[in-house]
């Protein structure tokens, strides 16, 4: 008996060591039967306590192998016995790797260790406080479900479980990260995603070689096909109903736990144009509303070079009135059109910035109020024309007409880009931009699919839900490049 309390002991001092000696690791020593030494480690703050008490402690102290019709149970058979007639826990593994146990520990799982055994018993009873699914923050909608993802994976597939209750939406799971060991999980419907897409996020999640994965953007940006562009080609949402569309549609979705935002792939161009509104809607409508966001993402890319250009070199295109106002508006500013622009730009980009930063009570009455103050008091202050503060303005709004907060991001970046062309060139600059932005945007790439797809490659049949959105009875196929498994989405009538 000695021999084995001794083993008992450096058993238990193994997982102490290996938390160096941390005060969180809680040691729960008991007798089973009154007979069997045992122990139970587990993580404070980890586990829920309760759970952990009436699933495992009281069977543990209350149990009598003469009971259970047994006599006292050898030792190969003893964990077998307290898995499948003690224990009430609903996750329960057998394990003898110390490494795998000690990650489970840290994840919230109880270990059962028994005296001479160097085999334990892994109990999930995690209880980890978490927020409660609420509204969505990014991307809000006037019709439409009114619940979003929070931080706790299984929270989030279970949230997309509800919406496709189908046996062949699977699910995969891994970690990854050398220190933090985040699971990562891919959702995909077998019978409709296509294998060459799931393989090669397979693939690109197994490449992944870092300390630490905290966000999904950590993710994003592994697994993205170029990283030098300002577009991105990996879709992000923490709304369950357009991840679920996404995967009817044929597309891989990931989920990192710790995060509220699920990455959607393949993420297309006009994906990022598409909110879960244009499907609550009616077809002409959402149309309508979805015309209006790519009218937005002009007015927000080319409003500024466009106003530098036309007052800079090409005053001739504007009515003589007008030319005349905007003259005598701008008489007694000091700085060409760019400058002007380029203050403008930056100080709302500061603005901006800093009430996204501030606390909630008070960030948005800064922003705006500061908008308001500072725009005036330039224009009274003759540094800036009036004419400008509207351009801003009518840019700056525009830029959060897009559903997507990574295309507004893009559009920000390639704003200046154009005000510089503007400034050099005039329209003749900004064409040469728009040329290089089109072969760009046709040269990019997301998961082996083309960026611009369907519109480039041009697919007729495809059409019915990019710029314009059919009404749902003719909707019939999914996304031919997206998907070629399960092409038909519903039965045509007639």
């Amino acid at each position: 008996m000695g021999s084995g309390s001794a083993q008992h002991r450096n058993h238990i001092n193994l997982f102490r060591e290996a938390l160096g000696q941390s005060p969180d690791l809680i040691i729960r020593e008991m007798k089973i039967s009154n007979t069997v030494p045992a122990a139970i480690l587990y993580m404070d703050g980890l586990v829920d306590v309760q759970s952990l008490h009436d699933f495992v402690i009281k069977p543990l102290m209350s149990v009598k192998f003469k009971d259970l019709n047994v006599v006292l149970p050898s030792k190969q058979n003893l964990l077998e016995l307290l898995v499948e007639e003690v224990l009430g826990a609903g996750e329960m593994e057998i394990s003898g790797n110390s490494e795998e146990l000690i990650k489970h520990l840290l994840s919230g799982n109880a270990i059962l260790l028994l005296e001479e055994k160097r085999d334990c018993i892994r109990i999930k009873v995690a209880g980890l406080e978490e927020r409660n699914v609420t509204e969505p923050l990014t991307q809000s909608v006037v019709r439409g479900p009114m619940e979003a993802f929070t931080e706790n994976s299984q929270t989030n597939i279970a949230l997309i479980r509800r919406k496709i209750k189908d046996p062949n939406l699977w699910l995969e799971s891994s970690s990854i990260g050398n220190v933090t060991q985040t699971k990562v999980s891919i959702l995909y419907i077998s019978s409709i995603a296509s294998d060459k897409v799931l393989n090669e996020v397979r693939a690109r999640l197994k490449k992944i070689n870092i300390d630490g994965i905290l966000e999904s953007g950590y993710i994003e940006e592994f697994i993205q096909d170029k990283t030098y562009t300002p577009f991105p080609t990996v879709y992000n949402s923490e709304r369950p109903d357009t991840i679920a569309a996404g995967l009817l549609e044929g597309r891989v979705a990931i989920v990192v736990d710790g995060t509220p935002f699920v990455l959607l792939v393949p993420g297309l161009f006009i994906h990022f144009f598409q909110s879960s509104e244009d499907y609550a809607q009616r077809s002409d409508i959402s149309s309508l509303i979805r015309l209006m966001r790519y009218l937005a993402f002009c007015i927000a890319l080319f409003a500024p070079s466009l106003y530098i250009a036309i007052t800079t070199f090409h005053q001739e295109m504007l009515p003589t009135s007008l030319l005349i106002n905007l003259a005598s508006q701008r008489e007694g500013v000091p700085f060409p059109a760019f400058i002007e622009a380029l203050l403008m730009e930056v100080t709302y980009e500061i603005l901006r910035e800093a009430g996204v930063r501030m606390p909630r009570t008070v960030g948005q009455a800064v922003s705006i109020v500061g908008t308001l103050v500072i725009g005036q008091a330039a224009v009274q202050a003759g540094i800036i024309s009036a004419v400008m503060v509207i351009i801003v303005s009518i840019t700056a709004i525009s830029s959060y007409v897009m559903p997507s907060g990574s295309m507004s991001i893009s559009v920000r970046m390639l704003r200046f880009i154009f005000m510089g062309l503007a400034a050099s060139f005039g329209i003749f600059g900004i064409l040469i931009g728009i040329f290089g932005l089109i072969f760009h945007l046709c040269n990019l790439s997301s998961f082996g699919i083309p960026y611009m797809s369907p519109l480039a490659p041009f697919i007729a049949q495809d059409q019915k839900d990019t710029l314009f959105r059919l009404p749902w009875p003719r909707l019939l196929t999914r996304p031919l490049l997206v998907n070629k498994k399960n092409i038909k989405r519903q039965k045509q009538v007639k």
